[in-house]
This record gives structure tokens, C-alpha cells and sequence, in this order.
């Protein structure tokens, strides 16, 4: 029987650069295994099979997806043996706490032939340049998309009513909690659900919330205070000593967009474009912001402002998924060039002697 899999990202291209929620998401690991070397050194496929190898035999597995690369992924976590392998090179930095005892580098590089890539020395600079500026690019569009996004919102904060706003959150957090508690400290994740990619956005929702008893869609438009919902929400949880997953905004990681409270079975999260779902299931339920807290015939008075800002935003988002996009395909070029030098075998042999490892601690 294989175990179950979860699907997030743990650092994502946002309006705030590349953001990292990696420390989060490997605390507590008592082996972490960081993988340095270049692109096409065969990294996320080692991962990817390690992964399922594990899967297969029953255990737990959240696989770390990269935001730049639909197809790969940045890290796999064997939950029950608290072992982790993830991607070590930039922009995902990584500080091991106890070097040698718990994590240790492992480094690909040493199946390539140095030679080969000797020759590509001003290509290989040239490309790293150029990805670099791409992503540059993408980050100064997601930036000013924000400032666009910001300027959406204070529609609807002018025209929404925040008693109102409290209450509901107030009222919903005694229906998620009904007085209950734990004694013990609370196990906190923050992670993405979802990211901007060079595909366009992606969320894993429907995988993180598939084994989930209540889930709670919340409607409403920019600036109508889901993310402050899923704010107290969150922090009300951790309070109750109730293990917390915390999923950021991929594009304004300040902002929530889902809390997953799995001890009491229940999901709630903010169910608008890009990651706009609707109820499956009797106990899904909706929470409609708009028609609640906003004023009535907002949406019509501010009609010619409203869909001038969206028009606006929706550009600038375009043209930032334009850059990833470039950068991708600038890094499917730098990476033949390694794959060209690299020695696969090797790698696989690298690969046996990491679950070698991992099967030694699976039987302590």
C-alpha cells in the first residue's frame, strides 16, 4: 500500500523576489541531504525517484515543487523517517544547522567531465547572465503588478464594513474550534499552495485538501479581508496548541491563502482567480466576503475603475510570466550544455548510496 503524497512549494517568484519558506518546511529533519551541482545534473530526478521508491513502500511523501520549472521539483520529505533531500544551488539557500549530523552535502558535480564544460566557460557566464536578468525583469512586473493590486483593493476597503468583518471571523473561528485545545506547543508549516510559473499560476488545492472532512471556500474581491480571516484563523490555531499549515500568497507572500488545520479536519481557503474552485463535497461550504461585508453595488458604481485597474493587472501579471518563461527556456539551453558532460552513471551511484543511507535509518 503506498502512503500518501502532498504537493506544495516552498519558495516561490513573487512581488517580493524569490521567497524562500524552506526553513519551515525542514525543521525538525534528523537527516537532510543537500544536493549541489549544476542544471541538468539530474537533481529533482533523483528526488523524484527516491521519492516514489519510498512511496511505494508505504511511507509519507510531500514533494517540493519548483516554481521555475513546472516539471521539477526543489525537495522530497519522508515524513515518518524525518529525512529530507532538497536542491542546494541558488536561489534556494539553505543554513545547516548541524553540518555533518544532520545535514550533508552531496555533490553532483563530480559526475561531470570539467573538461567538456571548459570549453562552454563563456556561454555557461553568458546564460547565468541572462537568467539572472529575465528573473529581474519577472520580479519588477510582479512588483508593480502589487502596486496595481494595492490600488484594487482600496476599492473595496472604502466600501467595506470591518464590525461586520470581525464578527464573521469571530463567529466562524467558534465553529472551526468549539472551545477545543491541546496541550502541546504547535507544530507550525508555512508553505505556497500554489505559484507563478513559467506556465503560468499553479496551485496543488484539490491534493492538499483531497483528505480533508470541512472545507471552506471564501469568495470575495481584492481588499474584502480573506487574508486577515485566515490571519487570526491561523494564530487562533496555534493558540489552541493545534498543528498549523500556513499557505502564503505566491504573489504577495505577506498575504495568506489557505490554513489547513488537518487535527481538526478542516481547510479554509481563499477560493478566487488564479486558484478559483468550487463545492464537490455536502460538507464543503461557501463564505461569500463580497455579499456579507462589502457595501452593496460596489462592483456596479466602481464599474469603469474597476475594470480599468484589473485590465491593468492582468497585463502586468502577463508580462511577468512572459520572463519566467524566457528564463526557462534560457535555462533548458545552459542545462544541454551540462548534460552533455555529465556522467549519469555516476549519479545513479550517488543515488543508491543516499537510499543505502536512508534504508540504515528506516531500521533504527
Amino acid at each position: 500500500m503506498t502512503g500518501r503524497v502532498i504537493n506544495y512549494y516552498a519558495g516561490g517568484n513573487t512581488a517580493r523576489g524569490f521567497y524562500s519558506l524552506y526553513e519551515s518546511n525542514l525543521k525538525g529533519m534528523d537527516r537532510l541531504f543537500i544536493l549541489k551541482g549544476g542544471p541538468g545534473t539530474g537533481k529533482s530526478s533523483l528526488m523524484k525517484q527516491i521519492g516514489a521508491d519510498w512511496n511505494s513502500k508505504g511511507y509519507n511523501v510531500q514533494y517540493l515543487h519548483c516554481s521555475s520549472d513546472n516539471d521539477s521539483i526543489d525537495g522530497v520529505i519522508i515524513e515518518q523517517l524525518k529525512v529530507a533531500i532538497v536542491d542546494g544551488t541558488a536561489p534556494h539557500v539553505i543554513e545547516p544547522k548541524a553540518p555533518g549530523a544532520v545535514e550533508e552535502y552531496v555533490n553532483l558535480g563530480t559526475a561531470w567531465d570539467s573538461g567538456k564544460l571548459c570549453g562552454h566557460r563563456e556561454n555557461i557566464v553568458q546564460y547565468n547572465q541572462n537568467i539572472s536578468d529575465a528573473f529581474q525583469s519577472a520580479y519588477s512586473c510582479f512588483s508593480q503588478a502589487l502596486k496595481i493590486h494595492d490600488n484594487w483593493e482600496k476599492i473595496y476597503i472604502a466600501n467595506m464594513d470591518f464590525s461586520k468583518a470581525n464578527a464573521l471571523t469571530e463567529q466562524l473561528m467558534k465553529q472551526l474550534f468549539q472551545h477545543q485545545t491541546l496541550n502541546k506547543k504547535a507544530d507550525v508549516r508555512h508553505r505556497f499552495l500554489g505559484a507563478a510559473t513559467p506556465k503560468g499560476a499553479v496551485d496543488f488545492v484539490p491534493n492538499l485538501t483531497e483528505d480533508v472532512s470541512n472545507r471552506y471556500f471564501i469568495k470575495g474581491r481584492p481588499g474584502s479581508g480573506k487574508s486577515t480571516m485566515l490571519k487570526k484563523i491561523a494564530a487562533n490555531a496555534e493558540e489552541r496548541g493545534f498543528d498549523v499549515e500556513v499557505y502564503h500568497c505566491g504573489f504577495d507572500p505577506k498575504s495568506l491563502d489557505m490554513v489547513i488545520v488537518r487535527e481538526l479536519g478542516f481547510a479554509i481557503f481563499d477560493s478566487t482567480a488564479p486558484h478559483e474552485y468550487f463545492p464537490e463535497k455536502s460538507s464543503d461550504e461557501i463564505i461569500d466576503m463580497y455579499g456579507t461585508l462589502i457595501n452593496a453595488g460596489t462592483d456596479e458604481r466602481y464599474a469603469e475603475q474597476l475594470l480599468d485597474v484589473s485590465g491593468r493587472y492582468s497585463a502586468k501579471m502577463k508580462e511577468a510570466i512572459s520572463y519566467l518563461a524566457q528564463a526557462k527556456s534560457l535555462h533548458d539551453e545552459l542545462e544541454a550544455i551540462y548534460i552533455e558532460a555529465m556522467d549519469f552513471g555516476k549519479v545513479e551511484e550517488i543515488k543508491e548510496e543516499i537510499q543505502t543511507e536512508i534504508e540504515q535509518l528506516s531500521q533504527k
